[in-house]
């Protein structure tokens, strides 16, 4: 059954002295996909100022603005209005080898190559190989997806965002960037296409009808078994009709949520929260 979403994500950016000026962007508003139908988004700014949109290469909507006067802070408020569906039956999955013939000569292959952010050391790949043994596309998928689980516990605070997958593995702990991080370097030391999914979790399944909770950005990955497949290793599930899909990209800097440059001394954390609202 369609459920359909409410969803207000804010950033406020506070600087340690005013900004001279400020160039942003912004990567907030949910995509239009099979099982996901955008009915609404937009994304508004404080001080005012002129906003543009285009689509990124990886099929990211961005949002860009500008700020030229001095400003001591920017708010950027995302909101979005989403209706999702439970996903199909997963497809039948090719075998490897027609599989590793169809990574290497299409745009797959961008998405079984290592990047910065999801490389590994070769005895974390052996380990995956093992848990992989005999097993197919989508079954490997889960039991890499679960062996990562098993050893990296999610606690929020144990990481920063240039944390890399091995520090993640050895220290047992870290965030869903740092999973699903640690499962797309493995899957694709399979050779399995695998890609980062950045968008947002409603925090409880069976919500009360127009009830704000709050709730944050969340992370998880697609794997391609004839098409593409979406799967939480941070929870261990299917990605369903309370996952939101924002962007998708080969790591979290293809995805990321708010980016930009400010001219004046360095200093100042963002706040960011996020609101989810079951409206039908």
């Amino acid at each position: 059954m369609a459920r359909r979403l409410r969803i207000r994500h804010t950033t406020r950016v506070s600087y340690a002295q005013p900004a001279a000026s400020s160039h942003n962007e912004v990567r907030m508003t949910p995509l239009t996909l099979p099982g996901q139908t955008t009915l609404d988004a937009r994304v508004t700014v404080q001080p005012a100022t002129a906003v543009w949109s285009y689509w990124d290469y990886w099929g990211t909507q961005v949002t860009g603005f500008d700020l030229l006067e001095p400003h001591e802070e920017v708010t950027i408020t995302a909101s979005s209005l989403v209706e999702t569906a439970a996903p199909g039956p997963l497809p039948a999955a090719p075998g490897w080898v027609e599989l590793a013939e169809r990574a290497s000569g299409s745009r797959l292959l961008e998405f079984v190559t290592p990047t910065v952010r999801t490389s590994v050391p070769k005895k974390l790949v052996k380990k995956a190989r093992v848990a992989a043994e005999g097993l197919g596309p989508h079954e490997a998928a889960e039991a890499v997806s679960g062996m990562v689980a098993d050893r990296v516990a999610y606690l929020p605070g144990t990481t920063g965002v240039n944390t890399s997958p091995a520090e993640a593995w050895d220290q047992r702990a870290g965030v869903c960037q740092d999973i699903t991080h640690l499962t797309i370097a493995l899957l694709r030391g399979l050779g399995l296409p695998a890609r980062y999914v950045s968008g947002y979790l409603h925090p409880e399944r069976e919500a009360e009808l127009n009830r704000p909770v709050a709730g944050q950005s969340h992370a998880w990955i697609d794997y391609w078994a004839g098409e593409w497949c979406g799967y939480d290793p941070t929870n261990r599930v299917r990605a369903g009709e309370d996952h939101v899909v924002v962007g998708r990209g080969r790591d979290y800097d293809d995805v990321t949520p708010h980016k930009g440059i400010y001219r004046g001394v360095p200093g100042g954390a963002p706040e960011v929260t996020v609101e989810f609202t079951r409206v039908a």
